[in-house]
């Protein structure tokens, strides 16, 4: 068996042809990397309902260093990080941090008003009808933290609770500036 057999050649044709696909596809995915995290994004235009009726809109933030913390009182993390929130909120209103938890569409509007009445919470609470969550990139996890910046840029952005020791870092640099 000297001469190569017709089929390994097909062979070795198909495996270049895949080979040649998985490297067009880490190609497009380091692009697609670079296009979205390379360059920071803009927080979105978007509007809260506070508890209290008052609208708020990240127009209004622009210039301050402000969170937002899309949440439910049905979600185990978002109830448990909640404290911590407060906690980092006190430490750093001082230095104008400004903070807006945004209550999901699905949670009930008297559980949110119960909820921040109840635990005293200090900064702005908003029920979303579902529009900042889709403008902040479809929000669907909580609890999801923004962190946007006086130039109106996404910072960081948190799935689940923060390292809160980063995010301190995070916002003693961005309230410096």
């Amino acid at each position: 068996m000297t001469a190569a057999s017709p089929n390994s050649s097909n062979s070795r044709s198909g495996a270049l042809m895949r080979i040649g696909a998985a490297v067009v596809v880490v190609a497009i995915a380091v692009a697609g990397y670079f296009a979205f995290f390379g360059s920071q994004q803009r927080v979105p235009d978007a509007t809260f309902t506070l508890l209290s009726g008052q609208k708020v809109s990240t127009s209004d933030l622009k210039g301050k260093v402000y969170l937002v913390n899309f949440w439910a009182t049905s979600c185990t993390t978002c109830m448990a990080e909640m404290p911590k929130m407060v906690q980092t909120y006190n430490r750093f209103k001082g230095e104008g941090l400004e903070f807006v938890a945004v209550a999901m569409n699905y949670d009930a509007p008297m559980y949110v008003a119960n909820y921040a009445q109840t635990r005293q919470l200090p900064f702005k609470v908003a029920m979303d009808d579902g529009s900042a969550a889709k403008q902040f990139g479809n929000v669907q996890l909580t609890p999801t933290t923004f962190v946007i910046g006086r130039d109106g840029k996404i910072l960081k952005r948190y799935v689940g609770e923060p390292q809160f020791a980063e995010l301190d870092q995070l916002l003693q640099k961005a309230l410096a500036t």
